[in-house]
């Protein structure tokens, strides 16, 4: 009905996946139409939006079915009344304070009634119509249920040792602008009052005189029109949750899946209906709707929370408190069937991973349509953005059209439950129901680049390894010592398959996923939380990046020692805002980094360099928490504290679109492979899929195109580097210390050949322990000088272009340049010379072939010669800049380029003249 919204013209939410309903009073029917109601957090599935983006907790369609009122919590809530064939808000009310737990309308049409939670305690009588309060009251303990009278007399609330009746005799002539006080009458409870009545319900028709409702206990209550209880029945259940009655049946929601049908005229049983699937069932198993009329014996079931009747189709729509969603035919009641179901994360959802674009048919048998999330109720769910029939494999789904598997990562069925549902029935949360909440659930997850490997890290720093095709484990280790934050593959065009994982333990392990992952390397400079940790690979380089909450970046370089792969620290920057999180582009050259300060900075990773900052939200509070950037690199997408999600130009910074709709943190973020939607996912359990605009997927789908043809285009031996460091592909038979030297910021991170190495010591994978003393008294920056208030920009920004930066001299190589294979693990170059000379020459230098046979002394002249260029390119660099050429647009870096350029070219003419006479001696 209300499908759509849109933001900024830009963005349409298409669909939302997870369900907020605590009970029966977040489920609503319209009684005219049949259409069922229930909320996502700050909307509902109309797409109601709440405007201050609280979460809806309450909501009940008006008798005839145009209208829709809704509650929401936190500070000064307010009672929202929706047109639904306008799609807009007609009116609101603001006279609570702390949140609203249940709505209704009156029969009439006339009232809106809502009752606030155990903290406000108002219960307000509204005439929406005349937006005036005619009535008010308070109430001694919590409500969970309220209802209307047929003839909209009278209206009932139930709660904790609480049934009252609201009589509206004496306000429907209330003419004052103030309102009257609301009078109540409380139900002769005898001996049941001590229970909590979870939910009550009005008779109708030839009972309309009588009122229902059920305890926690497991008691169906009949009242009569004086307030007597009447009679009551037990429902041989442990806990009751919800009821909803027709003319002449009620239906109570219990636990274990449990559903009892009774006549409203005696109380007599009519039956019981099918309970939906077993917590931690496998979904793909269940291919036919008669499957769940095979109850388990020792089967366990969530409760059934929320139950409304539809009078139109005769169906009963049921909520479950794994938050799953069943719709039951019931015309027959000894013959009951399924209309439809739909099954969702039950706790906040962590992360997301989209499935790879690769070539063909995965051995997954998934395609490029499919996406993973993780949620803190230790399952890792398949989902399908587009219809299931295109994903052969898992369309024979009948419990979810969406879902597409299910992968339980333990066999404790607790953490299927959502406890707040347990919680409503009572004042707060018990201790045991939050030390579960914190300590369990999957925090991030990660794809291998060609589909076939899932890996997984969980909050207790367990990480797992998954087979997709046999969805079977093929690793369980515990890695960390505390929650894994982060986890990445290495890119295909590296060559590689590492695996890298950063945890809170201030540690990152480099894993080869091709030798059973085995242990490549542990770094340990952070000082603080990892927050982010990524792969890239630009110039022939295989680079990983870091960022954490002690504020520095470092960034890394691979090197094949004796020892195999080794990553060492080229560069290492600080800020002064912390950083939460980090996207490398498409092409590998530029990482952005999402900060505390709300601000995106983008950094050059060959350089280690700040290229450009800007403001990575639109609200003026808040901290930038997720950033990932499009398959293409044209746009960024941001999410902030203040639980809204923008969308930049990664090149202009300017802000194309922002929207929210979450009412927890948004916790991940990614844009599909065709670049039509952008997913979101969140604490509040649900997700999100965007629609981006048809504009916005034309620029990035031809952006991508331009990236394909420039990589057919480009040969291998043209290189781009803007700060090459030629000695840091040298393979090497001695390790090297990533500790930073004591020299000066501005000399190179690397030490000089003649320098003695220092040996690091390698960190357990099993038992990874660090001194954090030893951590801060390595943590000081390299890169110091980056932090002043012009950092350089980088020439991909035209609008922060300068004239020197305008044209680069194409770059050619005097020697074999290093590249790496396309497959195998290998880093070292064949050629004994590889990048041992200067990279960066004009145009006019020749080429100088070497010989495959050379000598010692060749290659120690030729590495004489480039540690002289380097150092000279260094120590001109770091001179300050002179008066006159500050507010210039070029300093003397640039000169410092040209400079090495003629040196590089007579530096050739010199060796290749020493060869001449070396050849004419021998």
């Amino acid at each position: 009905l209300l499908r759509k919204k849109k933001t900024l013209n830009n963005v349409t939410l298409e669909k939302v996946l997870g369900i907020t309903t605590l009970g029966n009073s977040g489920l609503a029917c319209d009684p005219r139409s049949g259409l069922v109601a229930y909320p996502h957090t700050p909307l509902i599935n109309l797409f109601c939006y709440s405007v201050d983006r609280k979460t809806i907790t309450a909501l009940s369609f008006s008798p005839d079915g145009k209208y829709l009122v809704t509650g929401e919590c936190g500070h000064l809530p307010a009672v929202r009344l929706w047109d639904l064939s306008e799609r807009c808000q007609v009116t609101e009310l603001q006279k609570h304070k702390f949140g609203i737990s249940c709505v209704a309308f009156s029969p009439n049409n006339k009232f809106i009634v809502s009752v606030g939670n155990q903290y406000d305690m108002m219960v307000n009588v509204w005439a929406w119509k005349k937006d005036v309060v005619v009535a008010a009251n308070k109430v001694s303990s919590k409500v969970t249920g309220v209802s209307f009278s047929e003839d909209s007399s009278y209206f009932v609330t139930a709660g904790n040792r609480h049934i009252r009746f609201w009589y509206l005799d004496n306000c429907k002539d209330n003419k004052a602008s103030t309102p009257v006080p609301l009078l109540g009458r409380s139900g002769l409870l005898g001996e049941l009052r001590n229970n909590f009545f979870s939910d009550v319900a009005c008779g109708r028709g030839s009972k309309s005189d009588s009122t229902y409702c059920i305890t926690s206990s497991g008691l169906l209550c009949e009242f009569n029109n004086k307030r007597m209880l009447e009679k009551w029945v037990d429902l041989q259940t442990g806990v009751a949750h919800s009821l909803s009655l027709s003319e002449d049946l009620i239906f109570c929601g219990c636990a274990d899946g449990t559903v009892r049908t009774f006549k409203s005229a005696d109380l007599h049983f009519v039956c019981t209906l099918p309970k939906p699937h077993p917590l931690g069932s496998n979904v793909t198993g269940i291919t036919e709707a008669s499957h769940l009329c095979n109850t388990k014996a020792n089967g366990c079931y969530p409760d059934c929370i929320a139950v409304q009747y539809d009078p139109v189709s005769r169906w009963l729509s049921c909520v479950y408190n794994d938050h799953s969603l069943y719709v039951w035919d019931i015309r027959e009641v000894q013959r009951v069937k399924k209309v439809t179901s739909a099954l969702f994360h039950a706790a906040c959802v962590w992360d997301l991973e989209m499935f790879p674009d690769v070539s063909g048919e995965s051995v997954a048998g998934l395609s490029s349509g499919v996406f993973l999330t993780c949620s803190a109720d230790n399952t890792i769910r398949m989902w399908c953005v587009e219809h299931p029939t295109q994903h052969h494999v898992y369309s024979q789904n009948h419990l979810s059209n969406d879902l597409l598997n299910i992968m339980y990562l333990d066999g404790n069925t607790s953490s299927l439950l959502d406890p707040g549902c347990t919680a409503n029935m009572s004042t707060d949360k018990s201790g045991d129901a939050q030390a579960a909440e914190i300590r369990t659930g999957i925090r991030t997850v990660c794809l291998r680049p060609d589909g076939k490997h899932l890996a997984s890290g969980d909050r207790n720093g367990v990480l797992r390894v998954h087979d997709l095709s046999s969805m079977k484990e093929i690793l369980k280790v515990e890695a960390h010592d505390a929650e894994i934050l982060c986890l990445d593959y290495s890119k295909p065009e590296t060559g590689l398959r590492l695996l890298a994982t950063a945890s809170r333990d201030r540690l990152i392990h480099i894993l080869n996923a091709d030798d059973d992952y085995s242990l490549v390397q542990t770094l340990d400079e952070h000082s603080s939380s990892i927050t982010a940790v990524r792969f890239a690979a630009h110039d022939n380089k295989v680079k990983i990046i870091s960022c954490g909450a002690d504020k520095g970046i470092y960034f890394r370089t691979a090197h094949k020692t004796n020892r195999g792969t080794e990553f060492r620290r080229s560069h290492h920057t600080v800020r002064k805002t912390t950083l939460y999180d980090m996207a490398v582009d498409a092409t590998g050259k530029y990482a952005a980094v999402g900060c505390q300060d709300r601000c995106i900075r983008i950094f050059n990773i060959s350089t280690g360099k700040q290229k450009k900052v800007f403001k990575g939200s639109l609200s003026d509070d808040g901290s930038l928490l997720r950033v990932q950037i499009d398959p293409s690199g044209q746009y960024v997408a941001t999410s902030c504290s203040s639980k809204n999600i923008s969308i930049f130009d990664f090149y202009s910074g300017e802000c194309v679109a922002t929207m929210f709709g979450h009412s927890e943190i948004v916790t991940g973020m990614k844009f599909t492979n065709d670049c039509k939607y952008l997913i979101s996912v969140s604490g509040d359990s649900c997700v999100f899929v965007w629609r981006l605009a048809p504009e916005l997927t034309i620029t990035m789908r031809g952006r991508l195109q331009q990236l394909e043809q420039n990589q057919n285009s480009t040969p291998r031996h043209v290189q781009k580097e803007t700060c090459p460091r030629p000695q840091h592909l040298l393979p090497t038979d001695s390790p090297t210390t990533s500790t930073p030297s004591s020299v000066s910021p501005h000399s190179p991170v690397t030490p000089p050949p003649w320098e003695s190495p220092k040996l690091k010591q390698q960190h357990s994978y099993m038992n990874p322990t660090a001194s954090s003393m030893a951590k801060s008294s390595r943590s000081s920056s390299l890169g110091d000088e980056l932090q002043s208030a012009s950092p350089p920009r980088s020439h991909s920004f035209p609008e922060n272009r300068s004239s020197s930066e305008e044209m680069e001299p194409p770059v050619l190589s005097s020697s074999p340049v290093l590249t790496f294979p396309s497959k195998g693990p290998s880093l070292v170059a064949t050629h004994p010379t590889a990048a041992v000379s200067p990279t960066r020459l004009t145009q006019s230098a020749p080429l100088l072939k070497h010989d495959q046979t050379s000598s010692e002394g060749r290659r120690e002249m030729l590495n004489v010669v480039s540690e002289a260029l380097l150092t000279v390119k260094a120590e001109l660099d770091s001179l300050p800049l002179a008066p006159s050429l500050r507010g210039g647009s070029q300093g003397l870096k640039g000169e410092g380029d040209k400079a090495l350029a003629l040196l590089e070219q007579y530096a050739e003419l010199l060796l290749k003249s020493v060869e001449r006479r070396l050849d004419a001696k021998n």
